[in-house]
């Protein structure tokens, strides 16, 4: 999962870098491996900051400085089907045609026959395992058919079009080309999200936003969001705004983990607030506790959210029941999202960093647990003769580090807990960009829903329906047909999904793979150009920012601080 964004704006010579930074900061919760942006000047000049870490990492005032231009792309990333590595850290870049960069969220699911293609027909060379650089590549060499020394709006939509017949999978994507405009397309089916928003300037202009959230624009100035619609292309210039509809055959069929996990509450997106999807999850889930409640005896003390995803269902679901909510758990607002975090044990250990518990709230109770995705990894280890119980909400994925927060409700003096969840059990990997690991490690992959909480250590697991799930989303948006839901179902939308290609797909995301990749601590790495090129080339006009570069080396780069 990674969070895109692009800005133009009509002043060429705008600080466009300081607001995309700010930008990027609100869809931190996407992606907390690495980021970068890539602005563009008033001569077509790309400038480029970009490394592994987190948008206040990067980004300090000397790098925000040297991004000049009044238009630019920029990213937040976590790995799936690629590595960790620096080198896939995103805007790419191609010089070839007219000067290209890209952000892309998603996943593709033939990147086999894409490279071969690249390679044998197209002959563009792919630098990373990043199906982001094919997507590239393959946007770049349809505009290259054209022989054009200068393209139009109708060579772009050509282009895309042909993308979208030869890519398959998921992708929302940002594009700028060089001392042109803002393009952005979203795959035919519209599993990923992205959406438009613009500003009205004094002269009667307009500045143009695309962000992966709605809640960019809100914090941002911009009104008048809407979604980019399945198979549609939208193109800005600082003359006009086109957009046409590429692949209006396919059915519309958006990731429903967005509204369970992903996206902000605050968000809204393809015209469902996320917020109210949420109270309507905890509502329906508050039906099934109910009936448990009644037929098996449960007496239940208090509703308490692991925060923060869960925190609106559990207020919903625990005023459905009519009983107290209490917030049990302190988090830690510097440490990452363990989801995210590459390497089962540093997941663990991160869970007691992140969330401490008060056992105040739990001491002597029956609890109910609420927990938006934290309940994480696979455990084998044997459970001791513990009577407590524990509730739990939300998606239950892996089960290591719902032990950890469930014994930490224990150690905390919890009576009884019992477990329940928004969302159906996810038995399969999903392929468009979440990195679920294998279904063998999905602690409900083969298990019931009594082996799910003995696994995780917990007396009772209450999982919410797949209908009810659909149900508590689509009810705010009846013109979606249907959600992509293949993590609960198997049934992927795009077709193509065998199982050879999911044992690829879970080679390609194991936690070794990527910890094998990834810079260590004792070397890390300095912003700089981390894309398909490998380093800086002032022949083509790529300027890198480097922290803790000198104002004379900066001014010998051409580059203004």
């Amino acid at each position: 999962m990674c969070g895109i964004l692009g800005l133009l704006l009509q002043n060429p010579d705008g600080p466009a870098a300081t607001e995309i930074c700010e930008a990027l900061s609100l869809l931190q919760h996407r992606g907390q491996d690495a980021c970068g942006i890539v602005t563009c000047g008033a001569k077509g000049r790309f400038y480029q900051c970009k490394a592994n870490g987190m948008v206040r990492d990067v980004f300090d005032a000397k790098a925000v400085a040297t991004l000049l231009g009044g238009m630019g792309v920029g990213h937040v990333r976590y790995p799936t089907a690629g590595s960790s590595a620096h080198s896939e850290a995103q805007p790419f870049y191609v010089n070839s045609p007219y000067g290209i960069v890209f952000a892309h969220n998603g996943n593709l699911i033939n990147t086999t026959s894409l490279k071969h293609f690249l390679d044998a027909d197209a002959h563009r060379h792919i630098n990373t395992d990043s199906d982001s650089e094919m997507l590239l590549n393959i946007f770049a060499n349809n505009l290259q058919k054209t022989g054009k020394f200068r393209i139009n709006e109708e060579d772009i939509f050509t282009a895309i079009q042909g993308l979208m017949v030869q890519c398959r999978g998921a992708y929302a994507c940002v594009a700028m080309l060089a001392g042109f405009g803002i393009i952005a397309f979203r795959d035919p089916n519209g599993i990923r999200p992205v959406g438009m928003a613009s500003r009205a300037l004094a002269d009667g202009k307009r500045d143009y936003l695309f962000a992966s959230e709605s809640v960019v624009a809100d914090a941002c100035g911009f009104a008048d969001w809407e979604d980019v619609q399945p198979g549609e292309a939208i193109i800005v210039t600082r003359n006009s705004l086109s957009r046409r509809r590429l692949a209006p055959d396919a059915t519309f069929a958006p990731d429903i983990f967005e509204y369970v996990y992903f996206a902000r509450p605050d968000s809204v997106l393809d015209g469902v607030s996320v917020y109210r999807s949420r109270m309507a999850m905890g509502q329906l889930l508050a039906e099934d506790v109910r009936r448990i409640m009644v037929e098996e005896q449960v007496r239940i003390d208090v509703v308490i959210p692991v925060p923060d995803t869960s925190r609106v269902a559990a207020l919903e679901l625990a005023q459905q029941l009519g009983l107290p909510y209490r917030e049990g758990f302190v988090k830690n607002r510097y440490v990452g999202r363990t989801f995210i975090m590459p390497g089962q044990q540093m997941r663990r250990q991160n869970v007691r960093r992140k969330l401490n518990a008060m056992a105040l709230e739990f001491s002597g109770k029956n609890v109910l647990l609420v927990d938006g995705k934290d309940m994480l990894t696979l455990s084998k280890q044997k459970k001791g003769n513990k009577t407590e119980r524990i509730c739990y909400k939300d998606s239950i994925v892996r089960g290591t580090t719902s032990k950890e927060i469930i014994q930490m409700a224990k150690d905390a003096g919890a009576k009884k807990v019992l477990v329940a969840s928004c969302a159906p059990p996810i038995r399969h990997s999903n392929v468009y960009g979440i990195d679920m690991p294998s279904p063998t490690e999905l602690v409900a992959h083969g298990r019931t829903t009594e082996e799910v909480a003995a696994a995780i250590g917990a007396d009772r697991v209450i999982f919410q329906t797949i209908e009810n799930l659909v149900a508590s989303v689509r009810q705010f948006n009846s013109a979606i047909p249907t959600f992509d839901c293949s993590v609960f179902t198997g049934e992927y939308i795009t077709g193509g999904v065998d199982d050879a290609y999911l044992a690829h797909l879970s080679r390609l995301r194991s936690d070794n793979a990527k910890r094998k990749e990834a810079p260590t601590e004792a070397a890390p790495v300095a912003p700089g150009c981390a894309g398909p090129l490998n380093g800086a080339d002032d022949t083509i006009g790529l300027y890198n920012s480097w922290k803790g570069t000198s104002e004379k080396e900066l001014a010998e780069r051409g580059v203004v601080a």
